[in-house]
């Protein structure tokens, strides 16, 4: 049994062999030409540093730019996930607890959202964000993100909202707890798989955007990592060694972070199909 087991999931194991081989080899990579100069990276592209060139990562972690760009990534991240999972909770409530009519037309329309891309509403929204005074804002970049990232949280959130039986709602109006009292002191414990799954994607999204901080922001002040790489690899577009450290180490945080949330990520998506 044990060996028809094993002879069933080999195939699989040998699928996420090479599929983490693959993900994992540019990284490598990446992490070792940064510790090498460009001239051995001519000669060499492949082989080890031989000697080890530290000053490519000492020399950017010394810039105060790229804490800067560290920092405005933060920011915006940060507040682009309290927004949209506050505001998606809320809604996502609301579309799992209450029957009112046309409910399941308007989360429809929220799910339309998935499918528009952001590129053609570069233009208006442009414009809009103009009028408002919001660019060179980061509230220029939090509120569109948040915006269009409603849809995909709302529907994750709604599956395990959905999920909660209508015996506690029942149990808690009974000892006096109202709608809103029964959403934060019941349901969002309760639905902590949940929130941590979108704030994982939602932080993770906002760290990776790059046409968005790039259509709002002129000024350097507020530039995110995405940005300050393209400005960098412009700078330094013949020394590819210094590239690729700026580019591992623009990648850490984001990497760092999704390492330490990736139980919760897995396990908020594994529930919700299991439940959804």
């Amino acid at each position: 049994m044990s060996a028809r087991r094993t002879g069933r999931t080999l195939p699989l194991h040998l699928v996420l062999a090479v599929v983490g081989v693959a993900m994992a080899v540019p990284l490598v990579y990446a992490v070792l030409s940064g510790f090498k100069s460009t001239d051995q990276l001519s000669r060499n592209p492949i082989g080890l540093p031989d000697p080890w060139v530290t000053g490519n990562y000492t020399d950017i972690l010394g810039s105060s730019s790229f804490w800067q760009l560290l920092g405005s990534s933060t920011l915006i991240a940060v507040g682009t996930t309290v927004v949209v999972v506050a505001v998606s909770a809320l809604a996502a409530f609301s579309f799992a607890r209450f029957a009112f009519r046309g409910r399941e037309t308007l989360f429809t329309l929220f799910t339309m959202g998935l499918m528009f891309p952001f590129a053609v509403a570069a233009l208006p929204l442009f414009l809009l964000l103009r009028s408002m005074d919001l660019l060179d804002n980061p509230l220029g970049v939090i509120l569109p993100q948040a915006a269009f990232g409603l849809p995909m949280t709302i529907v994750i959130l709604r599956g395990f909202f959905r999920e909660i039986p209508a015996e506690l709602e029942e149990a808690a109006t009974l000892d006096g707890c109202g709608p809103l009292g029964f959403f934060w002191r019941i349901l969002l414990p309760m639905a902590r798989p949940a929130l941590g799954t979108v704030s994982v994607l939602a932080v993770v999204a906002s760290w990776n955007n790059f046409f968005l901080p790039l259509l709002v922001f002129n000024e350097p002040t507020w530039w995110t990592l995405p940005i300050g790489v393209q400005q960098f690899q412009g700078q330094y577009s013949s020394e590819y060694a210094r590239i690729f450290a700026y580019l591992v180490l623009a990648m850490v945080p984001a990497l760092a972070f999704y390492s330490v949330a990736e139980r919760q990520l897995v396990g908020g998506l594994t529930a919700g199909a299991t439940k959804g």
